[in-house]
This record gives C-alpha cells, structure tokens and sequence, in this order.
C-alpha cells in the first residue's frame, strides 16, 4: 500500500507542478457584445466569459473565434489580476482560432508543443475559466486523435483531438497541455448532453493559423473540397515506393462538383504532395491551400491502389 501511495502522490505532485507552471500564462476573457433590441430597450449589453492564453512575451493570446465573434469589448484579466483591454489581431471561424492583443510586454507565456506527436491515452490537462468563476483545472487523457467536428461557424473542422478533460461553458480558448506544460492543443467545444466528450484544437493547427493572423489579419484559402485526416503510412508500402515521408492525408471524401472531384481525386487516395511540397499531414494541406491563390492548376501525387499517382487540379475559391 505504501508503494502505491507514494505512486499517487508522486503523480499528484508532477501535477501540481504542470498547473504551477502552466497557470501564469492563462488569462481570463470578459466579453462584451451591444445589441438592438426595439421598442422600449434601445441599445443593450449581452456579456459573456471565456478564456484564452498567452503564446509570447509581448501579448498575443490565442482563444477561440465563436468567443471573440462580434464582441465589441474584450477585457482580460492576467492571473496576478492585471487588467486590460485587448484588441482583436484577427479571427478564422474555419479552423474556430482568433488572435487577441494586450498592449504589455514581459509576459508569462506558454511554449508551444508538437501535436503531431500525441498518443491516444496520454494525460493532459485542461485550464480555463468555466462560467466566469476563474481559474479551474481539469484532467484526463487524450481519447482519440483525428476527429472531425462542426464548428460554430458550420465549417468542418479536421484532425480534431478528443480528450475526457471536463470542459464547461468559459472554458473555450483555453489551453490543452501536456505533463511538460507544453500546449498540446486550444478547447473548443464539448457535447451537450454526452459525459467525457470533449475537443481541442491542435496546437499545429494554431500555430500557422496565429502566424497568417498575426500578418495578415484573416487566413486566405483556395478550396479544394475534400474532406481528410492524417494517416501514418505501412513502412512496407513506403519502402516499397522509396517514399521518405512517412504520412499523408487520407481522402475520407470528396465534395460532388468540387475542383477535387473534376480533377480527379477519389475518396480513398492518399495525398502525399501538392505541387513540390510533401503533405504529410492535414495541416501541411491547409497551409499549402491557404498561399496557393484560387484559379492555380496544382498537380498532386496521391497514392491509389498502392501506386502513386498525379492528378490536375483548378483549385476553387472559398
């Protein structure tokens, strides 16, 4: 018993610690949004709660674009319960990211991991601040890796991590981290009504998403009308075809009358490039979409039947 204990505690403590770290870097979101309403009212103010975290030192904070979505105030409040009001860098309700600002510098932040690299069963630990209470940590593991979920804009979101850390209404745009603090991925959504099913955003997907936000103010994309999810590919399969990637993006389907359809890709290829760039993943399409402008003709090598392939495509606009 005495092992087992200090199992636990050892466990609890590597816990503590993680939240010690992590909890700095997450801020709290008091949102503000002015409404219409006619007759005897006139102009009123809905407000709402959210969350979202620093990811440098001089105040950009990711959260979610259904949270920062017409917001007319958006103030944060620090952990040390500094206040300020934060401006919005940009949004894109594809993906459900938006990029705020606070004008300060010195900041607590938090590093960034690599979500290619998750496993299904690891721990992982959820900050936000559900209902506007503040701070509230939650843990569990990461369920199941690749989802696909429906964002609150309507636009399918691909590669989605599903994790059974709780996530209550204010939860959304806070951080998902690992055991090392490292943020693994951005909560966005649970199921109503389901107990233990709850979504984040890859943190890969954050990154190039706050990238093209933070320059560009909106992320601009050609349409290629597939839906897809990452897939590691057969070393076999790789030898046998002298492929040094070792991942594609899986076709799960292709939109009727979409530029994907006309030129030529089937559900079940594998996409492995797109012109001179390896597709290893659903992120390295997306961002292969987002600076190849509409209208190109974009040769892509897939894989069908075990053999690769080249298809033409005329990418459409979004």
């Amino acid at each position: 018993m005495e092992d087992y204990e200090k199992i636990l505690e050892s466990y609890s403590n590597a816990l503590v610690k993680v939240v010690e770290k992590v909890s700095p870097a997450v801020v709290n979101l008091d949102l503000s949004q002015s409404t219409f309403i006619p007759f005897f009212f006139g102009p009123q103010e809905i407000k709402g709660f959210a969350s979202g975290f620093l990811f440098t030192p001089d105040g950009y904070i990711l959260t979610n674009s259904h949270v920062t979505h017409q917001a007319s105030k958006i103030q944060i409040t620090l952990a040390d319960r500094r206040t300020y009001q934060a401006e919005l860098v940009g949004e894109d309700p594809q993906t459900d990211l938006a990029v705020i600002k606070i004008p300060e510098n010195n900041l607590p932040y938090l590093e960034l991991g690599d979500s290619e690299k998750l496993k299904v069963g690891q721990v992982v630990l959820a900050i936000g601040n559900p209902l506007g209470f503040g701070h509230s940590v939650t843990s569990g593991v990461i369920s199941a890796l690749g989802r696909s979920l429906r964002s609150f804009s309507g636009h399918l979101m691909e590669n989605i991590i599903q994790t059974d850390a709780a996530l209550n209404p204010g939860s959304s745009g806070g951080p998902l981290v690992d055991i090392y603090g490292r943020a693994i991925g951005v909560n966005t959504a649970i199921i109503q009504g389901a107990q233990g099913i709850c979504f984040a955003i890859p943190i890969n997907t954050a990154k190039w998403v706050a990238g093209l936000l933070i320059k560009e103010g909106r992320v601009r994309r050609s349409y290629l009308g597939i839906i897809g999810q990452s897939v590691i590919l057969p070393k076999r399969l790789r030898d046998n075809l002298s492929l040094a990637q070792e991942g594609g993006v899986y076709v799960v389907r292709v939109a009727p009358g979409s530029p994907a359809q006309r030129g030529g890709i089937n559900s079940g290829d594998i996409i492995i490039q797109a012109e001179n760039e390896v597709i290893n993943n659903i992120d390295d399409l997306h961002r292969f979409l987002s600076h190849t402008p509409p209208g190109s003709r974009v040769v892509f090598k897939v894989l069908r039947d075990n053999t690769i392939r080249e298809v033409y495509v005329t990418l459409g606009s979004e």
